[in-house]
């Protein structure tokens, strides 16, 4: 193989169609075995074949077979495949541990064997090793390398959010802030869960499920952790009913609980489970005691 320029030439060449493929480098692309070698297979689809190592080999890998492989550079700067799943494609937004650090940057484990490099001018403070970032993994425009960001805010989706009012969407925890947390939306957006409105510890690098509160009219996004309005409700109704048909017809939680025991056990706010609460009651499903529901 010979090593790869890195400039704009390189860019172009990458950005070929091939079999009506483009190689997208520092993602996972499907690629074909060209030839066999005692280093590995080369596989076909970008601007020079691509060396996949023995040690990813798939037994039985046949020339003309089609597989899927991340692409990225090796240490010196050479197209390199892998069927090892990174923590992170470029894209992304991921949040990954300093590894170690030199002179130039910091370099962040993202499980492959070369790590991902952090430029001085890519950090908002001095990274330390053995800590976690927020970055945003990317194609830098000059040397056309994989590199990463923790100025992540200029990677964000700049156009209005196309979401509505209970919406569900995935979340990475951003950082936490005087009113909540703040939280990447989809890989796109930034979005706020309000201190208020969060009943189980959270954490920067956390990703879970949420659900759109509401898009203000400047773009910006409120998020909960639970549904609202009646719909919630009804559907937490059956949970409940059935936690109770699964658990001797009885809980120890009710109006008296605490909230963090709620959302502990259901996953809800301690008003949602109220609202539930009073459903069944008035459907005449469950008895209410001062320390516990029982299922009628």
């Amino acid at each position: 193989m010979n090593r790869i320029n890195t400039d704009k030439n390189t860019e172009s060449s990458l950005q070929q169609k091939e079999g009506g493929n483009r190689l997208r480098l520092g993602r996972f692309n499907r690629l074909t075995v060209d030839h066999l070698s005692e280093h590995g297979a080369y596989l076909s689809g970008g601007p020079e074949d691509i060396l996949l190592p023995n040690r990813y080999m798939p037994e039985g890998l046949q020339v003309g077979d089609e597989i899927d492989v991340f692409v990225y550079l090796d240490h010196e700067e050479r197209l390199i495949a892998t069927t090892e799943t990174p923590k992170a494609q470029v894209g992304d937004f991921a949040w990954l541990q300093v590894a170690w650090v030199n002179n130039y940057g910091a370099f962040l484990d993202w499980g492959l064997m070369k790590d991902l490099f952090v430029p001085f001018r890519e950090q908002k403070m001095k990274m330390q090793k053995g800590k976690s970032y927020l970055v945003h993994l990317h194609i830098d425009e000059e040397t056309y390398r994989i590199v990463a960001s923790a100025k992540v805010e200029r990677y964000l989706d700049s156009c209005f959010p196309p979401y509505h009012g209970g919406d569900e969407v995935e979340i990475l925890i951003w950082q936490k802030t005087d009113l909540g947390f703040k939280a990447i939306i989809d890989n796109r957006f930034a979005g706020l869960l309000y201190d208020d409105e969060i009943f189980r510890p959270l954490h920067s690098g956390d990703r879970l499920m949420a659900y759109v509160k509401q898009v203000r009219p400047d773009g910006k996004i409120d998020l909960s952790l639970q549904k609202k309005g009646q719909k919630a409700v009804v559907d937490f109704s059956d949970t409940l009913l059935n936690h109770l048909r699964l658990n001797g017809g009885r809980t120890t939680l009710g109006d008296k609980s605490p909230a963090e025991e709620i959302y502990a056990v259901f996953g809800v706010s301690k008003k949602v489970f109220k609202k539930a609460v009073g459903d069944l009651y008035k459907r005449r499903l469950i008895t209410i005691n001062p320390d516990s529901l029982t299922l009628v």
